[in-house]
This record gives structure tokens, C-alpha cells and sequence, in this order.
């Protein structure tokens, strides 16, 4: 059996239909999309599964199969589902089902002939519109599910899966307060059209005002619905701190001259910076279309070819289990946008081969944590933050792909560093894998890299990214009918015969594609749309700048140096951002974060690209630090693992990534992690880079490859030069590299001293005691 083949023979369980920001999992009898539900963050443990269950047991090791996966593939798109950014959404079938599916094709269609056919009224003429088809859905798809007093929750009949009263209520109330701008029909002193609407920007009509706060309390509503009370909780702060900043002390920093209710509405509903501003214009441009991509490139097989293909490459090595877990999150990553999602379906491929290898459950969940979440790292389809950086900068999405690069090379190289120093301080055994020759799966199967390539290809011809993605879907449609029956790899050379070409991309399939992947963006959208109550408040109030000068106050405070100032902002800046990440989705984090963080870098002579890439930088690592650490919960629930150290685990193996992106903005040299300053400040950039996280992961894992042991001063010594090779300039590089060579030294000495002890111990322990 081939080592991602399921026990049925099925495909491989990878994840279904990804995307940047979201997606939902197709049916498995290719109805309706399975909606890709996601646990709360401020509830890492409620709606995750026991790692005791069955799907996370380990099958008998004498069995015949030890590199089959112990998770089948429909049970594998359950346990995703569990640890992303989203809540459980409904699976709808029947006329309701069929409502919806035909209300996605329609939006999805709207989507892409967005892209060549712009609306003539302007790009937020087509935001209302698409938000008024997406809206209604997300209370179709996502129930209510508000917890009742314990004494009644066991009275509670079986939650339903079709909407209830109130959810087809808030469906015409979401229609209404949408469409309003753009109906042509005079209601009071309101309505009259588009063009009217706009007018009386500034001076809302009473049924402006109405509406706009019914779709203020139905965004927060339908964020509540798809990610949790977090959110909405935080949406409500800033709106409290719009109304009630006039009345705090005006000695204070935060205090503003205040504003009324319908100031605020006015900033939500009808300016460019709230319900419809940059974050929605995102969703409705790129994250949509990259949804649809992703569904399309896994109903094409591309996800389970990855993870055969990283199979296939290493499976002579020593270290083959934890390099083909590495390289599968890579390249499952140039598909997935989401850490969880990507960490559960290379765990379920992975595990028995890392189990067999010799792993302990919880260092094989950090290395399958660390690699999922590599997926919002990697290039081209980063995590939805990426898309919004290139419209706030005003700048291309490949310009954004340029300047993740050579950090996105660095993380793994930190992950596969560690690979290899626990395969031999853990003494991992080599496995067997029963796969074929990797040059032979890349002759029949290297196609699904062609759409990748095209993605980049296109950008790099000056094509708009929402274009070079619709051409990258017609590809990928057009190659789908080159995969062999079932879409599993020929042996000799021959396909198994008497199987159905699951993986063509027929029209039916194609309609499942685009369903999955509108559906895919329903969270997201709310996400961004709630998300312009933060950027519309903090416009209004100025709460940016005042956020900035405490932020660099409190380093002020600290030193009075320039450039230990700019050090602790971006400490404190960097813990700030992971904290704020813990409670909410890595999309409002950026957006909260920028707002917040982001002048206070700028205030400090910071580049915008430098600023913007480590506020995203950040927001991602919620995915792995503690307490949530969803990415680690999800590999503990695979593994069958200890939670709390998975965790550690896994913040072992991503110590990079929280790392280097401090390099982007201490010194100018920096930017060179970005792609930034020449070839010369590049190629010294990482190089210097490469060195710090080779000696960062020879400390942290306790081991010097090729020579042995490294013992607690040799660590330390190592933490100490990977810690200042960070710092970009001559000096501290040289007096870097000098601890890293004292530390090398020590762990040689120290190899001698053990060789020649053991050589002069007798071999009989008897002659010892004579």
C-alpha cells in the first residue's frame, strides 16, 4: 500500500478544499460542500476530540501496513474541521441545501466576472453586492449555537441542521440592510439609489441610520456564529472607545473629543474605511477566488501527489519520516492557507511513519504543528494577511511573495535542522516506505505544479493577481484529465485498471469546486467586514498614532537610546501581537495589529514592507503559541500526545520564525530577509540568518551534527551567538560568529574527552573493581 493511500485505497486524507483564509470540506458522495468548521480560540479544548479516542490510537507496529495512516480520510476532514480559526457549520441538503448551493455558483460567478467585466458603479457598488450574497449564507451555514443553562441543556432537543425561524429572519434583515445603498427606492428621507446614498455621506437619514446599525449588529452576530464571542467582544470595545473616548480625562494619551452613534454608523456604513473597506475589498477580490483555486487543485489530486512526492524523495534516508512530514507541510502549503487544517492532514499521513521511526508522540506533534503552520508562510498562496499587505502598501501580491521568500526558506531550514539533530540525539531508526521513484511520480504527476508556476509566471508579466488565479483555475481544469484512473500513481508504469478518473475536473465537480470554495470564504467575509469597526474607529479617533507613542513611550522609558528603543518596541510589539493572536483569527489579528502597531514601527524610521511582514508574521504564530496553539492541539489529537508538551515541542521547532522577523526591523540590513537592498545585502542577509538559526537549532535540540553531544555551556554559548547574529551589522556578526565557534569547540573538546575516557575504561567490568 502506498504510504498516503487510505484503508479503503481512497485518496490520501489531505485536506479537501483550502484556502488563504478558510474553506469547507466536500461532500464525500459530491453533494454539497461539507462545511470546514473550526474550534473556537478562546476554546482551544471544547470541540476538540480526546487524543485518546480511536482516530488518534496507533495500530498494532507488527502489522503489514506500518506506513498506512491510522486516520481515514472522511475522519481526517472531521478532525481538521476541529482546530481552525472557524465554529461547526451546518450541512445543509434539500431545498435549503439547494438555496445555497445556487446562491454560491451565483456569487462565485459574480466573483470571477468581477475580474474581466468590473461593475460600471465602482468597486464598492460590487462589495455591497457581494456582501449581500454572503452574509444571508453565513446564517444558513452556521447555526446559532448559543449555550443554555445546564439545568436545561439536557431538556434541549438534537440540534437541527436546517436554519430555524430566527436564522431565516436575520436572513432577510442581512438582504435588506445590504442592499439598501443600491435599491433605487425612496423609503422616507432615505434610499433613492447608490449615488444618493453616497451623497448624504456625513448626514445619514434616520433610515440610514436604522439600517446601518442593523447590519453593525448582524456582522457582529455572524462573526459570533463563525469564529466565537472574541471577536465581537473586541468590535464592541473599539465601538465603546469611539463613543465613550470623550469622556475619558483629556490628559490622557487615548482620550479623543468623542463621537455620537451616528458618526460612528456613518464611518461604518458609508465611508471607505468600514463595512466596506480594504479588509472586505480583500475577501471579495482575492480570498474568494484563491478558495476556489485551492477546492479546484485538491479535487484535482494535487494535495495527495505532495505528500507522495515528499515521500518518494526521501525514503532512503535515515531521517526519511521527519524530512517527508516537513517537505509535505511545504507543499501542502503552496495549497492550504490554514496551520491546522495542513498540520492534521500530513499528521494522519506521517504518524505511522514517524511512530515507526521512533518519535515520542509529542516531539512528532511539535515537527507536524511547525510544518502545517509553515502553510501560511509559504509562497504563492500565503494566508489572506498577505493580500490586505498589498492593498495597504499599495503595492503587487508577487512584491508580497518576493519579501516572504527567503524567511519562508529560513523556517523550514530551522525545521529540517531539527529533524536532523533529534534523528540522532533520539536515535531514529530508518523506515521502509513502499513508494516508487520520485522522478518517475514527477514525470506522470508534475503537472499539478504547473498552475503554481503559472501563478508566478503571470504576476511576473504584470498580470493582477485576481486574473493570474482565474487563468491558474483553467489550467489546472485543463490537466486534471492527464490523471490516471482514480488518480492514483501508475505502478510499472500502468495504472490500475477497472477505476473511475476520479480526479477529471467534470462540470459536476467543477460546481462542487466553486460551491466549496465561495462557502470556504463565508467566515472570512464576516471577519473583514466586522474588521472595518476597528479600522473605521481607530481613523476617526486617531487611535493609531496615540497607540504608537505609548507603545514607544514605554521603551523610552527603558533607555534613551535610539536604537535599544527600537529594540524593546519591537520586543514589546512582538509580544503584544502574539498575545492579540491567541484571541483572534490571524486575518483581524493583522488588521488589529497594523492599525495599532504599525505606526509605532514607522514613527521609528521602520520601512513599510519590514513593518507590515513582521506585524504578519506575528499574527500567524498564534497558530503555535501557548495557551491555544491550535496547530499543537491538532498534532497532539493525531499523536495521541501530551498536550503542553507538544506545545513546547513545537515552539522548539518554529523558534525561527518568532525570531527572525526581529531581524526585518532592528537594522536596515534586514530588509535583505525581504529581498530587499541588492544582491549583496540579500545574500549576507541570509547567509548571516541561516547561520543564527543553524545555531539556534543546534542549542535548542542539544546536539552539534557530525560530532556529537553539545552540553549546557555550549548551548548557551550557542543561544547567545544565534541571538546576536540577528543583529545585522559588522560587529555584533563578528562577535557571533566567535561565540558560535567557541561553542563548536566546546561540543569537539567535549566529543574527545567522552572518546577518550570510553577508550581507556576496561572492557571487563570486573577489571574495573580489581
Amino acid at each position: 500500500m502506498s504510504p498516503i493511500s487510505a484503508p479503503d485505497g481512497s485518496s490520501s486524507p489531505a485536506r479537501p478544499a483550502n484556502s488563504p483564509a478558510g474553506g469547507s470540506a466536500v461532500s464525500p458522495d459530491g453533494g454539497p460542500p461539507r462545511p470546514r468548521p473550526e474550534a473556537d480560540r478562546s476554546e482551544p479544548h471544547a470541540s476538540g476530540p480526546d487524543p485518546s479516542e480511536p482516530h488518534a490510537s496507533e495500530p498494532d507496529p507488527s502489522g503489514p501496513d506500518p506506513s498506512g495512516p491510522d486516520i481515514p480520510e472522511q475522519a481526517t476532514r472531521d478532525l481538521a474541521a476541529q482546530f481552525e480559526d472557524e465554529k461547526p457549520g451546518r450541512v445543509l441538503s434539500g431545498p435549503v441545501g439547494l438555496l445555497l448551493t445556487t446562491a454560491a455558483l451565483a456569487i462565485g460567478a459574480l466573483a470571477l466576472w468581477q475580474v474581466f467585466r468590473p461593475l460600471s458603479q465602482g468597486s464598492k457598488y460590487y462589495l455591497i453586492i457581494f456582501l449581500a450574497g454572503v452574509l444571508p449564507l453565513v446564517f444558513l451555514a452556521y447555526p446559532a449555537d448559543l449555550r443554555l443553562p445546564a439545568r436545561l441543556r439536557a431538556r434541549r432537543p438534537p440540534a437541527s441542521t436546517r436554519p430555524t425561524v430566527t436564522d431565516w429572519v436575520l436572513v432577510v434583515l442581512a438582504v435588506a440592510a445590504c442592499l439598501y445603498p443600491v435599491l433605487p427606492i425612496r423609503i422616507g428621507s432615505g434610499g433613492g439609489g447608490y449615488n444618493a446614498f453616497l451623497d448624504r455621506q456625513g448626514l445619514l437619514a434616520p433610515t440610514d441610520l436604522v439600517l446601518g446599525t442593523v447590519l453593525l449588529l448582524l456582522l457582529l452576530e455572524a462573526c459570533r456564529r463563525t469564529t466565537g464571542w472574541i471577536l465581537p467582544a473586541v468590535c464592541l470595545l473599539f465601538l465603546g472607545y469611539g463613543y465613550y473616548g470623550g469622556l475619558l480625562p483629556q490628559s490622557w494619551p487615548v482620550a479623543h473629543a468623542g463621537l455620537d452613534f451616528s458618526q460612528l454608523v456613518d464611518a461604518f456604513y458609508n465611508s471607505d474605511s468600514g463595512f466596506y473597506g480594504t479588509p472586505l475589498d480583500v475577501a471579495a477580490s482575492y480570498i474568494v477566488l484563491f478558495t476556489i483555486y485551492g477546492a479546484v487543485l485538491e479535487l484535482s489530486g494535487a494535495g495527495r501527489f505532495f505528500v507522495e512526492l515528499s515521500a518518494a524523495a526521501f525514503r532512503r534516508s535515515r531521517t526519511a519520516a521527519g524530512r517527508t512530514a516537513v517537505a509535505s507541510g511545504f507543499l501542502l502549503g503552496t495549497v492550504s492557507g490554514s496551520g491546522a487544517a495542513t498540520t492534521v492532514s500530513i499528521g494522519a499521513v506521517t504518524w505511522p511513519l514517524l511512530r515507526r521511526a521512533g518519535y515520542p508522540p509529542e516531539r512528532a506533534g511539535g515537527m507536524l504543528a511547525a510544518a502545517g503552520v509553515g502553510a501560511i508562510l509559504s509562497p504563492p498562496t500565503l494566508g489572506a494577511a498577505a493580500f490586505i499587505i498589498a492593498e495597504y502598501l499599495g503595492v503587487s501580491y508577487l512584491q508580497v511573495l518576493g519579501w516572504a521568500t527567503v524567511p519562508t526558506v529560513l523556517y523550514y531550514l530551522g525545521i529540517l535542522l531539527a529533524v536532523e539533530i533529534d534523528a540522532r540525539r533520539s536515535g531514529v531508526r530508518p523506515v521502509v516506505m513502499d513508494v516508487g521513484s520520485p522522478w518517475r511520480l514527477l514525470a506522470r504527476f508534475g503537472y499539478h505544479f504547473a498552475s503554481l508556476i503559472a501563478i508566478i509566471v503571470f504576476l511576473a508579466l504584470g498580470v493582477s493577481a485576481t486574473r493570474a488565479v482565474v487563468f491558474a483555475i483553467v489550467l489546472t481544469v485543463a490537466l486534471s484529465f492527464l490523471a490516471p484512473r482514480n488518480g492514483r500513481a501508475p505502478r510499472n508504469g500502468r495504472a490500475p485498471r477497472n477505476e473511475d478518473r476520479a480526479h477529471r475536473l467534470t462540470p459536476g465537480r467543477l460546481v462542487t469546486a466553486l460551491v466549496t470554495g465561495v462557502r470556504g470564504v463565508l467566515a472570512v467575509t464576516a471577519v473583514c467586514a466586522a474588521a472595518g469597526i476597528i479600522t473605521a474607529t481607530t481613523t476617526k479617533t486617531g487611535l493609531g498614532p496615540q497607540a504608537a507613542a505609548l507603545l514607544i513611550g514605554g521603551a523610552q522609558a527603558v533607555t534613551s537610546d535610539p536604537t535599544l528603543v527600537l529594540v524593546l518596541t519591537a520586543l514589546l510589539a512582538a509580544v503584544a501581537l502574539t498575545l492579540l493572536g491567541l484571541a483572534v483569527p490571524v486575518t483581524a489579528s493583522f488588521v488589529i495589529g497594523w492599525v495599532i502597531v504599525g505606526p509605532a514601527l514607522l514613527d521609528l524610521g521602520v520601512t513599510a514592507p519590514a513593518a507590515a511582514m513582521f506585524v504578519f508574521y506575528f499574527a500567524v504564530l498564534s497558530e503555535v503559541s501557548p495557551p491555544t496553539a491550535l496547530a499543537a492541539v491538532a498534532a497532539a489529537a493525531v499523536t495521541g500526545g501530551r498536550l503542553v508538551p507538544t506545545m513546547w515541542q513545537t515552539l522548539r521547532y518554529a523558534l525561527p520564525a518568532y525570531l527572525t522577523p526581529i531581524a526585518f526591523v532592528i537594522t536596515p540590513a534586514g530588509l535583505g530577509l525581504l529581498g530587499i537592498g541588492g544582491v549583496q545585502r540579500i545574500a549576507f542577509a541570509a547567509a548571516v540568518t541561516a547561520l543564527s538559526v543553524a545555531v539556534l537549532a543546534v542549542a535548542a535540540g542539544g546536539w552539534l551534527p557530525g560530532v556529537g553531544p553539545a552540553g549546557a555551556p555550549e548551548r548557551v554559548l550557542g543561544a547567545l551567538a544565534g541571538v546576536t547574529l540577528l543583529w545585522l551589522e559588522p560587529v555584533p556578526v563578528t562577535v557571533g560568529a566567535a561565540l558560535a565557534a567557541v561553542a563548536a569547540a566546546g561540543v569537539f573538546v567535549r566529543r574527545g574527552s567522552a572518546g577518550r575516557s570510553s577508550s581507556g575504561s576496561p572492557a571487563n567490568p570486573v577489571e574495573e573493581q580489581l
